[in-house]
């Protein structure tokens, strides 16, 4: 059985910075798409950072632009999100998610039933 296991959320200060990691365990799988969503607690959960391996496309939210980074390893399927500048409503519980299948346009990368896999969650907390 495939899981996805997230690392390095924590807390941390406004204007600090974390990184998180994503990594499969289990049996070797392939993916198109890995993305990262979050879910703030009361709130829905939400889309904030993709990649599509075909292009090696990055997509996020307008809320994360220019402050979170998402990259990462085809090969591995693993993914990185470097989330800078952190501010308190980036408080969330942090989900990476895959997709094995492919995407036919580019904004399903932040569609949360593009993804078949989805980890555990990790929680963030920035402090103000």
């Amino acid at each position: 059985q495939v899981q996805l296991v997230e690392s390095g959320g924590g807390l941390v200060q406004a204007g600090g910075s974390l990184r998180l990691s994503c990594a499969p365990s289990g049996r070797t799988f392939s993916t198109y798409v890995m993305g990262w969503f979050r879910q703030a607690p009361g709130k829905e959960r939400e889309f904030v950072a993709a990649i599509r391996w075909s292009s090696t496309s990055t997509y996020y939210a307008e809320s994360v632009k220019g402050r979170f980074t998402i990259s990462g390893d085809n090969a591995k399927n693993t993914v990185v999100l470097q989330m800078n500048s952190l501010k308190p409503e980036d408080t969330a519980v942090y989900y990476c998610a895959a997709s094995s299948r492919p995407i036919a346009r580019w904004y399903g990368a932040t569609e949360e039933n593009t993804y078949d896999l989805w980890g555990q969650g990790t929680q963030v907390t920035v402090s103000s």
